[in-house]
C-alpha cells in the first residue's frame, strides 16, 4: 500500500491515524467507495462520487463534503502516485463527535484514499453457497449506499468459506437474492440479462448499471426483476459483478454444477467493459 491520503495530506499507511473519538470507528458512521484503477486513472468515478454523495445525504451530511474538490483530489492522489492500475479506496465518516448516538450538529468528517495493487485476475468460475445464518434488510435505506458496516457481509462471506466456496449468495428478508458478499448478481436465461432489483435489498453497483446499459449491444434484453434459488440453479449462465473484479463467472452454487451456455453473450460483455476501459 502507497502512501494513504487523509483530509489532504499524506501519511505512511502506519501513520494514517484516525481519533479514537472518530464515528466512523466507532460506530460505522459514513460510507466508502472501492474503484478500479486502469491506465492511471480512477475508472468510473463520477459513478462512483455520485452514488457516495447519495450515502452521504442518506446519512444526513452531505453539505459537509465539496463533492468537486474531493473529485480535483482523487485525480490528483492517483496521477501522484503513479500507479498504472490498482484499487482505490476512499473512506468518508462523520469524524469525531461526543458519546453517545446523536450525531454532533456541525460534523468534521474524516476523509481518507488508500491506493492498492489489483487482486489477481481469476480465470475460473467460482463456486456460491447461499448464506443462511444473515439476511440482507431491503427495508433498509442502508442497504442502497455503500455504509461503513459490512458485518452482515462478512458473517455471509465466512459463513460461504467454512463450506469451501468462494463467496455467497445473500437473500433478503423475503428469500430472494438481493447481491453476493461484495458484488451483484445476475443471471442470463434465453436472451435475457435478469439482476435484482434496488427494492430487493441489490446495491446500486456502477458495474451493474453499466451491464444493464450495455445489454442489448450484447444481444441481451436487460431486466430487473425478483430472483430465487431455483432461478439460479436453472440459468444458462450466473454472473457475479463489481467495480474492481468486472465480471465473474459462477460454476456451482450449494455444491451443484451450474450451467454455462451463454459463453458467447459473456464475452461480448466483457469486450464491452473492456473498450469502455480503454476509453476511459
Amino acid at each position: 500500500m502507497t502512501r494513504i491520503w487523509r483530509n489532504g495530506e499524506l501519511f505512511a499507511p502506519d501513520e494514517a491515524c484516525v481519533s479514537a473519538a472518530d464515528r466512523g470507528f466507532l460506530l460505522g458512521d459514513g460510507v466508502f467507495e472501492t474503484l478500479a484503477v486502469h491506465n492511471g486513472k480512477p475508472f468510473d468515478l463520477p459513478a462512483h462520487l455520485e452514488r457516495l454523495a447519495f450515502g452521504l445525504a442518506v446519512l444526513g451530511f452531505a453539505d459537509t463534503v465539496d463533492i468537486d474538490r474531493l473529485h480535483a483530489e482523487i485525480v490528483r492522489y492517483v496521477a501522484d502516485d503513479g500507479a498504472k492500475s490498482g484499487v482505490l479506496r476512499i473512506t468518508v465518516s462523520r469524524g469525531g463527535g461526543p458519546r453517545g448516538l446523536a450525531p454532533p450538529p456541525e460534523p468534521r468528517p474524516t476523509i481518507v484514499m488508500s491506493l492498492s495493487p489489483p487482486p489477481p485476475a481469476r480465470e475460473e468460475p467460482i463456486s456460491l453457497h447461499i448464506a443462511a445464518a444473515t439476511r440482507r434488510n431491503e427495508l433498509s435505506p442502508v442497504s442502497r449506499i455503500k455504509a461503513l458496516p459490512y458485518l452482515d457481509n462478512i458473517i455471509a462471506l465466512q459463513e460461504a468459506r467454512s463450506l469451501e466456496a468462494d463467496d455467497a449468495l445473500m437473500l433478503n428478508t423475503c428469500g430472494a437474492i438481493a447481491c453476493a458478499s461484495a458484488a451483484n448478481v445476475f443471471i442470463i436465461r434465453g436472451d435475457r440479462l435478469e439482476t435484482p432489483p434496488v427494492a430487493d435489498g441489490a446495491l446500486p453497483g456502477t458495474m451493474r448499471a453499466r451491464l444493464l446499459s450495455m445489454a442489448q449491444a450484447a444481444g441481451l434484453t436487460a431486466m430487473e426483476t425478483s430472483l430465487f434459488a431455483n432461478d439460479v440453479a436453472e440459468a444458462d449462465h450466473v454472473l457475479l459483478t463489481n467495480s474492481v473484479r468486472g465480471i465473474v463467472e459462477a460454476g456451482r452454487c450449494d455444491g451443484a454444477a451450474l450451467a454455462r451456455r451463454a459463453g458467447g453473450a459473456v464475452g461480448q460483455l466483457r469486450a464491452l467493459i473492456a473498450a469502455a476501459i480503454e476509453e476511459g
